[in-house]
């Protein structure tokens, strides 16, 4: 699933199609001079029209029987897309995916198991969050790309009135501490709107809960668990610590607008959303910090949900060796480095975390992108999102509801939704 405030990229647009095509090709994608030429698309925003260019020729350079031609895509309406190239005899080649959609297109037989490709790739070391959504039905068809998740976004100066050092928050206890130091006179210990379900998430991972469990074929809501209730109570907790509106989410107002302002010491969000304050306050320049979300306890950061991207080759693809070539450039070492550097996103393995050490945001997310998870692996979840029951139940717990009567009724639609579904 793609993030879509990434760190560092919030003002970044990508160029129409890059096309580095040498010749003129018949349908095949091969010229007449015998080199291959593949689709892929990519999705906008994704890396910057530099890197992209960069990658290409580096790419060419070293594989100079294959050309490549990039495609821009848009999210908004790409999953449809998408499930019409895989079913028809004009696929591209490769094809960027959100790490939570590769089920939705795996499950119609249209992409390429490149199970026994992972040890070659580094699969050892990827990231749990995007290479477990990337499989499907013990099939590995995503490869992982790169990754961004949530971190806390703090107001230097007022942690530093407050005599808190963040460098020594390490479990929610302590996080909990501090915010209730915050959280006097006009400011906000945090601003935390009461339907941010993907934070939820993490809470309810750190306790040993799921949003929804499978047994054999079945899908079932978790959020009645009492390991899930017992995360909800955090948030609650939380969530009490500042102003934030009950009945909406992180959009509804901008958070970061509402950060910039002036009154709030933090907010969760990915990186980006740093940029997004000082452009609506320059003011707070040199004001704002990041650290991980924090763990129950400190020998362990808090679960996060990663969002990113994977690469899939559609199995219609005519051209699969050089598709899977140009996969594994593109996740291997070497141009996830770069890759890193240049769009301040986590690498694809936990290896190469030392990639974004000088970052103070991307290294605040490689620390939790290390436990970080995904949704629950089935196609049935997109329709979990759509309804969105966890929203109206978390509203209706902190506007005074019963937690457990509550999480009872949305499990069954969590139950009735992945039902319809899959």
């Amino acid at each position: 699933m793609k993030l879509r405030m990434l760190a560092g990229v919030s003002a970044l647009v990508l160029a129409g199609g890059l096309s580095a095509c040498g010749g003129d090709s018949d349908s095949s994608g091969e010229s007449a001079d015998g080199r291959t030429t593949i689709d892929v698309w990519l999705m906008r925003d994704s890396v910057s029209a530099q890197f992209q260019k960069e990658f290409v020729a580096g790419f060419e350079a070293a594989h100079a029987d294959i050309d490549v031609k990039v495609q821009i895509q848009e999210w908004d309406g790409i999953g449809e897309k998408v499930t019409a190239a895989l079913a028809s005899n004009d696929a591209p080649d490769v094809i960027e995916t959100g790490n939570t959609q590769v089920a939705q297109f795996a499950q119609s037989g249209g992409l390429l198991d490149l199970s026994g490709k992972v040890d070659e790739l580094g699969g050892g070391n990827w990231l749990k969050g995007l290479a477990e959504p990337g499989a499907y039905e013990g099939k590995q068809y995503g490869i992982p790309y790169y990754a961004a998740n949530r971190v806390v976004i703090y107001r230097t100066d007022l942690f530093k009135k407050a005599g808190i050092d963040p460098v020594a928050i390490k479990t929610r206890d302590q996080w909990i501490a501090a915010t209730e130091k915050l959280n006097k006179g006009g400011t906000q210990g945090i601003y935390l709107p009461g339907q941010m379900w993907y934070a939820l998430a993490g809470f309810i991972w750190d306790e040993g809960g799921d949003l929804a469990t499978r047994s054999g074929d079945t899908w079932k809501g978790a959020l009645d668990s009492p390991e899930a209730v017992r995360g909800m109570n955090f948030y609650e907790q939380l969530q009490a610590l500042g102003k934030g509106p009950k009945d909406s989410d992180e959009a509804e107002p901008p958070q970061a607008e509402v950060m910039a302002k002036g009154q709030v010491a933090q907010i969760i969000s990915t990186p980006g959303g740093a940029n997004v304050v000082l452009s609506n306050n320059p003011e707070l320049k040199g004001k704002l910090g990041f650290f991980p979300i924090p763990g129950k306890t400190a020998e362990r950061p808090g679960s996060v949900f990663i969002g990113g991207s994977d690469l899939v080759i559609p199995a219609a693809s005519g051209k699969q060796d050089a598709a899977f070539t140009f996969v594994k450039e593109l996740t291997g070492d070497a141009w996830q480095r770069k890759l890193a550097s240049a769009m301040s996103y986590v690498p694809n393995k936990t290896t190469l975390a030392d990639a974004v050490a000088a970052d103070p945001g991307a290294s605040a997310m490689a620390v939790g992108a290390a436990v970080g998870r995904a949704t629950p692996n089935t196609p049935g979840w997109a329709a979990v999102e759509a309804k969105n029951p966890i929203k109206d139940y978390m509203t209706a717990v902190l506007t005074g509801a019963d937690t457990r009567a509550e999480a009872a009724k949305a499990s069954a639609s969590i139950t009735a939704a992945m039902a319809t579904g899959s």
